[in-house]
């Protein structure tokens, strides 16, 4: 088996695999699930699910693949396209359906780009309407067009040029009778006239192959735009991906390929988009990455097999499914109720993530690094204090706390994170605690914003919601008695297409997250106890 020092454990950010070194690795990594086979479904428009679960890694996969003869590309929106809306409202007044009809341009011009790319001119040429799009794109971008938001994004600054390159050459193919002129200033006349071209132009083509086009990057909101102003964008961005793959390109006739946009969200952000028959859109139209399992089923789990495979790709002979785990995982976890007849040691990562594979493959690096650092013999294998080790428990523990970090910055200012810390601090090193020790705690950390004259946080508006807001976070669980033990609820266990926003049982008694009690100093004993729990 190759040595721990000389395993390669990927990237826990999927974007790295777009690079083209990288493909390789993400190809022999990669596991076919059944969320695969429900991307390709043509009824699909979202896919689901929490940071670190996959979804870039899934649209990835089918960029770089021709699977299944589907032609896909991945596009993200960074901090550049976000300032380029922000402008567009400032200056032309934009409002929601502004927004929509901007993103379903954008969308058209990259799907237009992608399709003359991928089929060919011989191919394209012959749809006159398509033909006249493509020289008028050519055109206007003097042939050095680079299929990227920020791109597509000048043809709508730049409405009236555009709407006139376009109506020149529909006139000069008998398409349009008589030329028309456009002003800067009939911006809405002149988006509207562009998108109806463009659209025009796709329902005109007869594929011979599917093309998706994959849109990511909307789980990060950069620091400099407000919140709502982005909620706006995407709010824009999701109806333009539900109007264009519903109304447009599902009707299109005599097509064996079929055009479709995808867009990549967290549940979070989805609950919040408003839009209509949201459950219905959930269930039907969306693709949900869930990486749940059971102690007693895990072997079973996807994440299993996912990690498996990790490990079992980079030997010299193919393995059973499992050897290559539990050749370097031996052991079985403490405190496991159930009897198996094949180690348990994989329920040591279960116990310290949030079911994410990004989760497992940080906890796998970590361990690789502390096994190097310390110098161990290289046909040594893992054992279950190398996860009780203070070198592995404070790394973890940090990046899942980055892991909140990164979750409250979406919503609010950074300073909110730092005064969400001093919170635990007033449990006075607990873990648990019961529904009136909570109330202790929230009492003393109230009056430790109000005498430090701190802006109060959003999130703090009464013990409840700030009881709700840690639950949300994944930072505590419920727990409740049962027949068979107590029941530990998680928001992210406990979310489901038609519940995206569990509610925390309240006078419950609580549990902070495992993997999260290094990094905010809990399961300590305190000798000189402040204000808080006693």
């Amino acid at each position: 088996m190759k040595p721990i020092g000389n395993l390669e454990l990927g990237f826990r950010d999927a974007e790295n695999y777009k690079r083209r070194e990288n493909k390789e690795m993400l190809n022999r990594l990669f596991v076919h699930t059944r969320a695969l086979e429900e991307v390709l479904d043509t009824g699909r428009y979202f896919l689901v699910g929490e940071k670190g679960t996959g979804k870039t890694a899934y649209s990835l996969y089918l960029t770089n693949n021709n699977y299944h003869e589907v032609a896909a590309s991945l596009k993200f929106i960074r901090e550049t396209e976000y300032q380029k809306f922000l402008e567009l409202k400032r200056s032309q007044n934009l409002v929601l359906s502004d927004y929509t009809n901007i993103w379903k341009t954008i969308i058209c011009i990259l799907l237009a780009e992608e399709i003359s790319a991928k089929e060919g001119k011989v191919f394209w040429s012959a749809f006159t309407r398509f033909g006249n799009l493509k020289a008028a794109i050519d055109e206007y971008y003097a042939h050095a067009f680079t299929p990227e938001i920020i791109n597509a994004i000048q043809v709508v600054e730049e409405s009236a040029k555009a709407a006139g390159i376009l109506a020149k050459y529909a006139k000069l193919s008998g398409e349009a009778k008589e030329s028309i002129s456009f002003s800067e200033t009939r911006f809405q006349t002149n988006l509207l006239y562009i998108q109806r071209h463009l659209e025009d132009a796709l329902r005109s083509l007869k594929l011979p192959k599917h093309h998706l086009l994959f849109i990511d990057g909307i789980d990060i909101r950069p620091s400099d735009i407000p919140y709502p102003e982005y909620l706006e964008c995407v709010k824009g961005l999701a109806n333009a991906v539900w109007s264009l793959n519903n109304d447009v390109f599902a009707n299109i006739k005599d097509s064996k390929g079929r055009l479709r946009v995808m867009l990549l969200i967290r549940p979070d952000i989805f609950d919040s988009l408003g839009l209509q028959n949201m459950n219905s859109k959930m269930r039907d139209n969306s693709v949900i990455l869930d990486w749940g399992t059971t102690y007693k089923e895990h072997r079973r789990s996807n994440l299993f097999v996912v990690t498996d495979r990790l490990l079992a790709s980079q030997q010299e002979v193919k393995l059973p499914q499992g050897a290559a785990w539990d050749h370097y995982f031996p052991f079985d976890a403490s405190n496991v109720h159930e009897t198996m007849q094949v180690p348990t040691s994989f329920i040591t990562m279960l116990r310290r993530s949030l079911y994410r594979p990004r989760d497992i493959l940080s906890m796998l690096q970590i361990l690789r690094e502390n096994f190097i650092s310390e110098g161990k013999n290289e046909n040594q294998v893992f054992t279950e204090a190398d996860f009780l080790s203070p070198a592995f428990t404070r790394k973890y523990s940090d990046y899942l706390l980055g892991e909140v970090k990164d979750h409250i910055s979406f919503y609010y200012a950074s300073g909110d994170y730092e005064l969400l810390l001093k919170f635990f601090q007033f449990l006075n090193g607990r873990s648990r605690f019961t529904y009136s020790e909570y109330l202790v705690a929230y009492s003393a950390y109230e009056d430790f914003i109000s005498r430090g004259a701190f802006q109060k946080p959003r999130f703090c508006g009464s013990p409840d919601e700030f009881l709700q807001f840690l639950y949300e976070l994944n930072v505590i669980s419920y727990i409740l008695d049962t027949d068979d033990g107590p029941f530990f609820g998680f928001c992210f266990r406990e979310r489901t297409p038609s519940y995206l926003s569990p509610k925390v049982r309240s006078h419950a008694r609580y549990d902070v997250h495992y993997g999260l009690m290094k990094a905010l100093d809990l399961g300590l004993h305190f000798r000189n106890k402040g204000p808080g729990i006693h």
